[in-house]
């Protein structure tokens, strides 16, 4: 057998350990989609992040609602009574508690919202790199399939020549043809290796080596298709975003509420007793008084204005989120729609491309078709299977965004 044939299957033999290492390796995990998801669910820092901004949400109710401390103060005087003891309570009144407290309820509810929102968001783009990954690893076994037909080819075009059938011009071509197929396949190895790092990395395992083995085969998924077509009728001004947008509008309003209503400084209750009354009655006299703060040099004008801007930037983040989800909640129903079909058009096609390639091939050996012509029906046959691979990979992220910009529970705080 000629050396160069030799060494390209032996490329082919590296580039398919390289794609499906995990196989044969000890210790290897068989990881599905949904373990995959919930993993990543489980390790992210994204996520940390997002239920950080949700504890401190929370911490800001805990905040709103507490009562400020009282303040105990102590004096002596020359002129009797002498010694004066007070303790000044500040009066949290209900008409400024109530907006504040609801100013933070409102912030809690848009922060536990897009903290749902940030973990389907993070689980569609898990989804999508397991997606991703299968198609690199089903392209890897396109290529190492395609690299071994062009060796068959290459050894038969090889007998034809030195049976007199063939000229020496098909041999140049075969062995082109080969060398071409085999770069492709290492190339595409290499691309499956990497896909799957990619998921081990968003599991929150250390991508330096494959260390999981994808089990889930890439296929039309009827509940995933199904999920935006009985979708695609969803009004964005029900889903996660648009509400936590709304959210963020009540919150803004009852900030605005509440600077409003504290032009007075908040105003404190004064309780105390004086004793040392020398000349005088004798024991602790009874104090009692009331501190109101006086609007003299400012009516909280400067907090007010800041808590109106914010209360209008608030609504024009609102309509600009509307527009924004409406826009992309359309384009993803169209290419849901257009995937799926490309997708069930490919899936016609793969049988018959299969079977051309296998002809083609059978032809020649019999004498029947030259070899450019096994050449183009080898070549059409891949990229085929390979745009079934593509489009089934694009129906199932295109369905699974609808999915995501649909997404309309609301979270309880």
């Amino acid at each position: 057998m000629p050396r160069h044939t030799l060494r390209r299957r032996a490329t082919c033999a590296v580039a398919s350990l390289l794609v499906f290492p995990l196989v044969s390796a000890e210790g290897q995990q068989a990881i599905s989609r949904a373990a995959a998801v919930a993993a990543a669910v489980d390790n992210s820092p994204r996520l940390r992040l997002a239920r950080a901004d949700s504890s401190a949400a929370r911490a800001s109710v805990a905040l709103a609602r507490q009562f400020e401390n009282p303040i105990g103060g102590a004096s002596f005087t020359r002129s009797a009574p002498q010694v004066h003891y007070t303790l000044d309570v500040p009066l949290d009144l209900p008409w400024l508690r109530r907006p504040r407290v609801g100013a933070a309820l409102a912030g809690l509810r848009a922060a536990s919202t897009r903290f749902v929102f940030a973990r389907a968001s993070l689980a569609f783009d898990v989804d999508t790199a397991y997606t991703r990954a299968l198609v690199f690893a089903g392209r890897a076994r396109l290529s190492q399939r395609s690299a071994r037909d062009a060796d068959s080819l290459l050894i038969l075009a090889q007998f034809r020549r030195d049976a007199g059938d063939a000229s020496q011009l098909d041999v140049e071509l075969a062995t082109l043809f080969a060398g071409q197929s085999a770069n492709t396949s290492a190339a595409d190895s290499l691309n499956a290796v990497s896909g799957v790092l990619t998921v081990q990395a968003a599991m929150g395992i250390a991508a330096v080596s494959p260390t999981i083995v994808l089990s889930d085969s890439l296929t039309l998924d009827a509940s995933v298709l199904d999920a935006s077509t009985a979708t695609a009728s969803a009004s964005s001004n029900q889903t996660l975003l648009i509400n936590a947008a709304e959210d963020d509008v009540r919150a803004a309003d009852l900030s605005v509420r509440f600077e409003r209503r504290r032009f007075l400084a908040t105003p404190a209750l004064s309780l105390g007793v004086e004793s040392a009354n020398p000349g005088g009655p004798g024991g602790a006299l009874p104090l009692i008084g009331l501190s109101l703060p006086l609007p003299l040099f400012n009516r909280n004008g400067a907090a007010t204005d800041a808590a109106r801007v914010g209360a209008e930037r608030a609504r024009a983040q609102l309509a600009q989120t509307r527009l924004e989800l409406d826009a992309a909640l359309a384009e993803a129903q169209r290419d849901a729609t257009n995937a799926r079909a490309r997708a069930t058009r490919s899936a016609r096609l793969v049988a018959g491309a299969d079977r051309v390639a296998t002809l083609s091939l059978l032809a020649y050996r019999e004498g029947a078709s030259t070899l450019p012509n096994v050449l183009e029906s080898q070549r059409s046959a891949r990229e085929t299977l390979a745009q079934y691979l593509a489009d089934i990979a694009a129906a199932r992220n295109a369905a699974a965004l609808v999915h995501l910009l649909s997404l309309s529970v609301t979270p309880q705080p």
